[in-house]
């Protein structure tokens, strides 16, 4: 189960959307990575959420859950930004994943696609971004996005994030979802278009701290 704390939820918004999901207690990295900040300060929660509006989405819906209350106040409001609180987010990545997706489905009008990236992603910018989608037209993965797009970003040809779903893939996905499952074995069921984008950033998350 999930809570969307936005009024926003009604508003008309654009085809593709961006879902951080950033629930988990973070155990291995000492702390909820939802709070987590730069050497400079800044939060990744408003780092990831820049990013994905820069590269084309929105609005952006964030999934908290480990200390919700004190990363919800670090989000600008202001940048289209849905809040969802997992109530089982203790239950692994695929609550999460879960709430976050139902979140997206319930906008107006259904959105086409969405980008999906952990909070826990230092290099993430909006021109990795707008790779997977196609929002710029330059290198690969320029084709826009469609309902039936399923996409990964690769790194020297290794997995890493994002991940883009079209709206087909939505209600598959949820049904193979167990535990810390995320959309990794599903990517690779379904073949995935792999976009390489390792002359833009690594890919990689934060594990530890």
């Amino acid at each position: 189960m999930a809570t969307i704390t936005s009024p926003r939820a009604s508003i008309r918004y654009p085809s593709v959307v961006g879902l951080v999901l950033a629930a988990g207690r973070g155990s291995r990295y000492g702390g909820p990575k939802a709070l987590a900040r730069d050497a400079d300060g800044t939060p990744w929660l408003s780092r990831a959420v820049h990013a994905l509006r820069q590269g084309g989405c929105a609005p952006v819906v964030v999934v908290l859950g480990a200390g919700a209350d004190e990363a919800e106040a670090l989000l600008d409001r202001s940048a289209e930004v849905l809040v969802v609180h997992a109530e089982d987010w203790a239950a692994g990545l695929a609550a999460s994943l879960r709430a976050g997706l139902g979140a997206v489905a319930a906008l107006v009008p259904e959105p086409t696609a969405v980008v999906v990236v952990p909070v826990d992603v230092p290099d993430l910018s909006a021109e990795l971004v707008a790779r997977l989608t196609g929002a710029h037209a330059n290198g690969p993965g320029t084709t826009p996005v469609d309902d039936g797009t399923l996409r990964r970003a690769v790194f020297h040809g290794q997995p890493g994030h994002p991940v883009v779903l079209g709206r087909r893939h939505w209600a598959p996905l949820l049904d193979g979802l167990t535990g810390d499952s995320g959309a990794r074995a599903y990517l690779a069921a379904r073949q995935a278009v792999e976009i390489e984008c390792a002359d833009l950033g690594t890919g990689l998350d934060v594990d530890r701290s």
